[in-house]
This record gives structure tokens, C-alpha cells and sequence, in this order.
């Protein structure tokens, strides 16, 4: 049996797209725990929890560039802010819908973004970050 990701955080304020989300996660059976949170704001509320048994660090964090409140590189800048045990060593992936090629480029200048998908996931995008990222878990 192969060795599961404690956790995967979901930042997306569209609740369809977590659902889908959720789904490919599920049936790609890579996680023990699947938490989606709406906004930035309530990601990092999470993440500075101390109740580290029902708020699991997250070892991977799928973070939509365009919500409201606060957008995915807002949330990038206040969680750099976080205390070291708050951080996680969470690999960053960012999704879009958008085109736009300075998103793109923007996000390969980040150290702590690791990758770059469309949205919604897919099976296949999803499987490539766990054997680049995560080879122990595949």
C-alpha cells in the first residue's frame, strides 16, 4: 500500500472548483485529509491553528491566483509573514483560468511556488506534482 499526504489544502473561493477538486484528490486516493477553505484570509486561519490534530499542517496547498479579499499572491506575501512552525513546509502549487502569461512568469519568480496548473485539476496534473514533488508517496 503506497504512503499517503497528510494533508492537501485547497484555497479556491469557488466552490464548484473544490468540489471538482476535492474529487480528483479523492479518486487519486494521495491524501488522508482533504481541507478547502474560500479565500486566502481563511487559509491562513487555518494554518495558524494550534490544534494541530484537527488543523494538520498541509503538505501540499493548491492556491487559485484570482479571489477576492484577498488573491493568491496576497495570501503568498502574509504567509511568508507566518512563524516558521506555521508555514509548513507545504509545496505550493498555484491554479488559474487565466491565459495570461504574466501570471505564469510571475509565479516561476516565487521560491515558494513550485508549480503552475490550470483549473480544475486533473488526474494526470496532479499525479505529475506527487512524482516530482512527493516520489516517496507514488
Amino acid at each position: 500500500m503506497k504512503k499517503k499526504l497528510t494533508c492537501i489544502l485547497l484555497v479556491d473561493d469557488d466552490l464548484p472548483t473544490n468540489f471538482i477538486n476535492e474529487r480528483v484528490l479523492r479518486k487519486i486516493d494521495c491524501t488522508e485529509k482533504i481541507i478547502a477553505v474560500q479565500g486566502g484570509f481563511e487559509a491562513l486561519e487555518y494554518l495558524k491553528s494550534t490544534d494541530k490534530e484537527k488543523h494538520p499542517q498541509p503538505d501540499l496547498i493548491f492556491l487559485d491566483i484570482n479571489m477576492p479579499g484577498m488573491n493568491g499572491w496576497e495570501f503568498l506575501e502574509n504567509y511568508n509573514q507566518l512563524e516558521e512552525d506555521q508555514k509548513s513546509k507545504a509545496i505550493v502549487v498555484m491554479l488559474t483560468t487565466s491565459l495570461n502569461p504574466d501570471e505564469r512568469d510571475k509565479a516561476s519568480e516565487i521560491p515558494q511556488i513550485s508549480a503552475f496548473l490550470n483549473k480544475p485539476l486533473f488526474v494526470d496534473g496532479v499525479k505529475k506534482i506527487l512524482q516530482e514533488k512527493f516520489p516517496e508517496y507514488v
